[in-house]
């Protein structure tokens, strides 16, 4: 989603559940009010199946987690419509986890080719390794990445950070 429309779709999600939201008070909204709020059947199933496994206890979201990245990221991956370039996006921007390398991002791949001066872009299996110099620090490396594409790119000039 655009960014102003997932903003507009979550503050109508959060009127619909009341001020706070959390798995028990999604739980508690209607589908009717949630699809009213702009959420599609395949957002809305996926946002009961975090529901659900929250309160379950199979996937736990904390911002103190002492577990490994590969943990948090297989508990995420078994919510529906959760990937694992999801997953590493809750693990930067949520969690702030320092040492993410997002292989799958388009936005890395084209990033480091272009501040690498690497024709064509690496594929994920190719960038993968090329992460490892930038260890502990590669979600770091990823933000350059994200804001070398509109630096470096012919005509561009304005970076946007992630």
């Amino acid at each position: 989603l655009a960014g102003r429309a997932a903003q507009a779709i979550y503050g109508r999600v959060r009127a619909a559940v009341g001020e706070t939201l959390t798995p028990e008070t999604l739980n508690a909204a209607s589908d009717a009010s949630l699809r009213a709020a702009g959420l599609s059947a395949n957002k809305l199933a996926s946002l009961r199946d975090l529901s659900a496994k929250v309160l379950d206890g199979t996937v736990v979201l904390t911002r103190t987690s002492a577990r490994s990245d590969e943990e948090l990221i297989a508990q995420l991956v078994t919510v529906r419509g959760i990937g694992r370039w999801t997953a590493e996006m809750y693990l930067m921007f949520q969690l702030r986890r320092l040492d993410v390398w997002p292989v799958d991002d388009l936005g890395v791949r084209q990033g480091y080719a272009l501040a690498w001066q690497l024709e064509p872009a690496p594929t994920p299996k190719q960038l993968d390794p090329l992460g490892d110099r930038f260890r502990p620090y590669r979600s770091i490396a990823a933000r350059y990445c994200w804001a070398a594409v509109p630096l470096l790119r012919p005509g561009s000039t304005q970076p946007t950070l992630r």
